[in-house]
């Protein structure tokens, strides 16, 4: 028990990772309104923190071989803190800067804990990433739901601003590991020559890319594609909530199929959102229905994707570089998601060409994660 518990605070860590960035569709309109963004900038305001992702996520296995991965976590939830401040009350620069910044932090975050996952739980990884999924998806979809009443009471920079108290309360929960922590690593250099060889690392890096596009164009627009509708932001912003929620129960059932056929879990996971963009665009009066189902999908699609790379890596060094790889390429691709869907909203004057967008990128994902699932023991070997 006395070791369970600790091992136990990432699932805390995970609990910060997402808010920062989910609190932010909601408030679109408002936040267009008072800083004159259009909507390829709202775009590339929801896109900043992917591509924060993609140019640090391959440098994070150079910081944790210096500090070690729980000293590296402890930093980036500090830093996590101080960038959501930034972002809120420094202006319009500091909208864009700490926007910046809190990608940056996230994407430590993002890269180490599938590694720590498997360290400390080696036995159960598909269970404990699914629990790890589990506490960032309630996160986000919280931030989500109340982002729209906060602003309406005082206004939304302290809807945004307010996450930075949890980032602060779970460093120091997660102090005492990054005193007592494993020592740093000494880098690896012919791992990362391998590792970028593999077709595996290839098929994970697109899967993990696909699933994470489909999910931030949502995130970031589908509240303002329902408002532009005729639905209030209120009502959109429990949308997203029910979509991130429902992520949950996605994510929780996807690991016992994962564990004995993760090619069909990975089609599994991919086809709700298929399923669901189509709803939307052929019979949009079943809206709540469809945003569940695509919640579903894009929960078992996160587990799937973070399950395949914690079983790729033979120890939790070459979990930590293979994560960087597949997160660095994956949400490169990510993040030209919400601009593009900005600049086809701008000019279409729609968001049909969005939503079929959404639908391709489901199709891809869908053939990546197949190809990933069947040639999941490969990975690594040279």
């Amino acid at each position: 028990m006395k070791r369970l518990l600790p091992a136990a605070t990432i699932f805390l860590v995970a609990l910060c990772l997402r808010p920062a960035i989910t609190a932010v569709g909601p408030l679109l309109p408002q936040i267009s309104v008072d800083e004159g963004l259009g909507e390829v900038a709202q775009g590339l305001l929801g896109a900043l923190p992917l591509l924060a992702f993609a140019l640090v996520s391959p440098q994070v296995h150079r910081v944790s071989g210096r500090l070690g991965m729980e000293r590296a976590v402890l930093v980036a939830l500090l830093v996590l803190a101080a960038g959501t401040l930034v972002r809120s009350w420094t202006g319009h620069l500091g909208l864009w800067a700490g926007t910046v910044i809190i990608g940056c932090a996230i994407a430590v975050g993002n890269v180490l804990v599938p590694a720590i996952v498997k360290r400390d739980y080696a036995a159960n990884v598909s269970r404990a990433t699914g629990f790890y999924t589990a506490f960032i998806t309630i996160a986000a979809s919280l931030a989500s739901a109340v982002a729209v009443p906060i602003a309406d009471a005082v206004d939304w920079r302290l809807s945004l601003g307010i996450w930075a108290a949890p980032a602060l309360a779970v460093a120091v929960a997660w102090a005492p590991r990054a005193r007592g922590g494993p020592a740093p690593e000494p880098s690896a250099t012919a791992v990362d020559i391998v590792l970028w060889r593999q077709p595996y690392a290839w098929l994970i890096t697109a899967f993990m890319g696909l699933q994470s596009t489909c999910f931030y164009v949502l995130v970031t627009w589908l509240p303002t594609i329902e408002v532009a509708n005729g639905v209030s932001e209120r009502t959109a912003g429990l949308h997203l909530f029910l979509f991130q929620g429902m992520g949950i129960l996605g994510g929780l059932a996807i690991p016992a199929l994962l564990g004995t056929r993760p090619r069909a879990g990975a089609v599994t996971a991919s086809l709700p959102v298929i399923i669901a963009v189509l709803g939307l665009l052929l019979a949009p009066g079943l809206a709540v229905l469809w945003v569940a189902i695509a919640g579903l999908g894009q929960g078992a699609a996160l587990v799937t994707a973070l399950t395949l790379i914690s079983l790729g890596g033979r120890t939790a060094a070459e979990t930590t570089r293979l994560s960087g790889m597949a997160q660095s390429l994956g949400y490169l691709l990510a993040a030209g998601g919400p601009v593009a869907a900005g600049f086809l909203a701008e000019r279409t004057g729609a968001w049909r060409a969005t939503l079929v967008m959404v639908v391709v990128l489901g199709v891809l994902q869908t053939v990546a994660g197949a190809a990933a699932g069947r040639t999941r023991e490969g990975v690594l070997r040279s």
